[in-house]
């Protein structure tokens, strides 16, 4: 099973955080992704919020 991630930094957002979270299962990339968005991002946790996240996933190791 290949490593996920997702990077913050190529979702638009208008804090330009920086963090990338990595996750060698897509369930608990999405969990601990979630739980950023709610926290950092002020977003609420909806099925669209989890869709958006899900479609961020990238496998392999996040760019340097």
């Amino acid at each position: 099973m290949a490593r996920k991630y997702i990077d913050c930094r190529a979702v638009p957002s208008t804090t330009n955080c920086s963090v990338t979270i990595a996750a060698d299962s897509e369930q608990e990339l999405l969990d601990v992704a979630v739980q950023h968005a709610v926290a950092q991002h002020g977003h609420q946790d909806t099925p669209e919020l989890r869709n958006q996240l899900k479609q961020a996933m990238r496998e392999g190791a996040p760019p340097a």
